[in-house]
């Protein structure tokens, strides 16, 4: 069995879940947030959450999702819902991705369900940004 690669071997749960919605924002997910919910669940700190345009565009997410992280080694304890493609879920222990149908997702609403937990900027550079676009609407 392969070992975990000396630059992931000390990756937090939040670096693994930046680095997840990096990977999906690269491979076009859509509406991704993450959320904390270390202190409302005992089973995970963080959960990883987007939308895809098609059950296909579900399937490719998951994919590269996978097949990234196990390049790094970095491997998953469950896949569930790959085959239909509209609510993929990927345990990494610390840190649950959830890849939703669009349709699927308003259905379940994990948003709604766990609107306590506080959203987390995907990365520096996400959320800088989302403050930029913020000051100039303000602006206009």
């Amino acid at each position: 069995m392969s070992r975990l690669k000396k630059q992931h071997l000390e990756k937090s749960g939040l670096e693994l879940a930046r680095e997840c919605a990096r990977i999906a924002l690269d491979t076009k997910a859509e509406d991704l947030v993450i959320l904390e919910v270390r202190g409302l669940t005992s089973f995970s700190d963080y959960f990883v959450i987007m939308s895809g345009r098609s059950t296909r565009h579900v399937q490719g997410l998951a994919e590269a999702i996978g097949e990234e992280l196990s390049a790094k080694r970095i491997s998953s304890n469950n896949c569930e819902g790959l085959k239909e493609g509209l609510w993929v879920l990927i345990d990494y222990n610390d840190v649950i991705v959830h890849i939703f149908y669009k349709e699927t997702r308003d259905f379940y609403d994990l948003d709604g369900l766990w609107h306590d937990a506080p959203r987390i900027a995907p990365d520096a550079a996400a959320a800088e940004q989302k403050r930029a676009t913020g000051r100039r609407s303000k602006k206009q």
